[in-house]
C-alpha cells in the first residue's frame, strides 16, 4: 500500500512538474517578452498561474489562466507592472486606468471604473490610494470634487446631489467638516441649510420639514430658522408651523429656555414670559390680544396667579393650581370652561363649552381634567 501511495506521489508530481512547463512555453520563446521580464527557468512557477504575451510595441498583456479572459495590459519593469496600463476584472472589465509602481496602482493620475464600466473617480493617485485632487462619481453622476487623503475625501471639495451643490468647505477623514451645507433627506426633500463647524451644524442655520397640498403637490416648508451649537438648536430662534410663525425666543439644547414668545395661527401673541426645558415657567397669557392669565406655570399648567377680564379686571387666582378659571380657545377666542381647578386641572364643577361655536355642551363635575361618569349635555 506504501508503494502505491509513493507512486500516484511522483507521478502527481510529474503531472504538475508537465503542466507548467507547457505554460512556461508560452513565455520562454517570447523573444520580445524576454526583454522586458528577463525571464529565466526559476520565474517559471511564478507565472504558472497567468498567460503572459508581449506585442512588438512593448506592451504587456496578462490573460486569466482560468477562462483566458484579458486582466491587464500595459507597461512592465523588472517583472512588475510599471509605468501606464489598465487593469481588468475577470471578465475582461476594464476597472482602473493610469499609473503603476511594483504592480500596484500608485502615482500620478488615474481612472476607477466599476463592474457596470462606469466612471466612478478620477484623479490623482499616491501610494496605491487616492491622494491628491480629484473627482468621485456615481451612476455616471459628479457627487464629488476636491482633495483625498489615503482614499478618503480631506480638506477643501464640494459634493453634489441630484438637487446639485450639498456642501462646499472642508472635509475632514471622509466627514463633512467645515463649510456651507444643504442636506437632504433619502428623498431629496430640502432639510437644512447652514453651517458646518466641526462636524455639526453651528451658527445660523434653516431647518425644513415636507409639507403636503392635495391642491399644490408638495412643498417644502420652514420650520425653525435661528442658532445652533454642536448640531442643536441653541441661542435665538424662530419656530414655525404650516408657514405661521409659531414661537420666537431662545433655546439650549433643543428645547425653548429663556424668554420667548408663542403665536397663534393667526399671528395673534398667545404667551410671553420665561420657559425651561421646553415648558412655560413664567409669563403673561393673552386671549385675543387682551391679558388672560399672569403668573407661574408647572409642567405647562397655570399654577400660581390671576386671571383678568377683558376690562382688566381681576376674575380669578390661583394658588398651586387651585381655584376658579376660564380657559378660552386660542384660535377662535371662544369660552371652552369655567369652573374650579386642583393641581393645575379641571377638577370640581365646570362648564364645557363647544370649541366651534362657544355653546355650552356639558355642566357637571370634572375629575382630573375629564368629566366624570354623569353628566348633563346640552346640544
Amino acid at each position: 500500500m506504501l508503494k502505491n501511495i509513493k507512486s500516484c506521489f511522483i507521478l502527481k508530481k510529474i503531472f504538475v512538474y508537465i503542466n507548467d512547463i507547457k505554460k512556461l512555453n508560452l513565455i520562454i520563446y517570447n523573444k520580445n517578452l524576454q526583454l522586458h521580464l528577463d525571464i529565466d527557468i526559476l520565474d517559471f512557477r511564478r507565472y504558472s498561474t497567468k498567460y503572459i504575451k508581449a506585442d512588438n510595441n512593448g506592451i504587456i498583456k496578462e490573460y486569466n489562466a482560468y477562462n483566458d479572459n484579458l486582466i491587464y495590459e500595459g507597461e512592465y519593469k523588472n517583472k512588475k507592472r510599471n509605468g501606464k496600463g489598465k487593469e481588468y476584472n475577470e471578465y475582461s472589465v476594464l476597472i482602473f486606468e493610469g499609473e503603476f509602481l511594483n504592480g500596484k496602482r500608485w502615482n500620478g493620475k488615474g481612472k476607477e471604473f466599476n463592474e457596470e464600466r462606469n466612471l466612478v473617480y478620477d484623479g490623482e493617485y499616491l501610494n496605491g490610494q487616492r491622494n491628491g485632487e480629484g473627482n468621485e462619481y456615481k451612476n455616471n453622476c459628479l457627487v464629488y470634487k476636491g482633495n483625498l487623503l489615503n482614499g478618503r475625501r480631506n480638506g477643501k471639495g464640494k459634493e453634489f446631489g441630484n438637487k446639485g451643490l450639498i456642501f462646499d468647505g472642508e472635509f475632514l477623514n471622509g466627514q463633512r467638516w467645515n463649510g456651507d451645507i444643504n442636506e437632504y433627506d433619502k428623498d431629496d426633500n430640502l432639510i437644512f441649510q447652514g453651517k458646518y463647524i466641526n462636524g455639526k451644524r453651528n451658527g445660523k442655520g434653516v431647518e425644513f420639514s415636507e409639507y403636503y397640498e392635495s391642491h399644490e403637490g408638495s412643498q417644502t416648508l420652514k420650520v425653525f430658522e435661528g442658532e445652533y451649537v454642536n448640531g442643536m438648536r441653541n441661542g435665538k430662534g424662530k419656530e414655525f408651523n404650516n408657514k405661521y410663525l409659531i414661537f420666537e425666543g431662545e433655546y439650549l439644547n433643543n428645547k425653548r429656555t429663556g424668554k420667548g414668545k408663542e403665536y397663534n395661527n393667526k399671528n395673534k401673541l398667545i404667551f410671553e414670559g420665561e420657559y425651561i426645558f421646553g415648558q412655560r415657567k413664567r409669563g403673561k397669557y393673552f386671549v385675543n390680544e387682551h391679558l388672560e392669565f399672569e403668573g407661574e406655570y408647572l409642567y405647562n399648567r397655570k399654577w400660581n396667579g390671576k386671571g383678568y377680564d377683558i376690562n382688566g379686571n381681576i376674575i380669578y387666582e390661583l394658588i398651586n393650581g387651585k381655584g376658579l378659571v376660564k380657559e378660552y380657545n386660542i384660535y377662535n377666542d371662544k369660552l371652552l370652561y369655567e369652573g374650579e381647578y386642583l393641581d393645575g386641572k379641571r377638577n370640581g364643577k365646570g362648564k364645557e363649552y363647544n370649541i366651534y361655536n362657544g355653546k355650552l355642551i356639558y355642566e357637571g363635575e370634572f375629575v382630573n381634567g375629564k368629566r366624570k361618569e354623569i353628566w348633563n349635555y346640552w346640544i
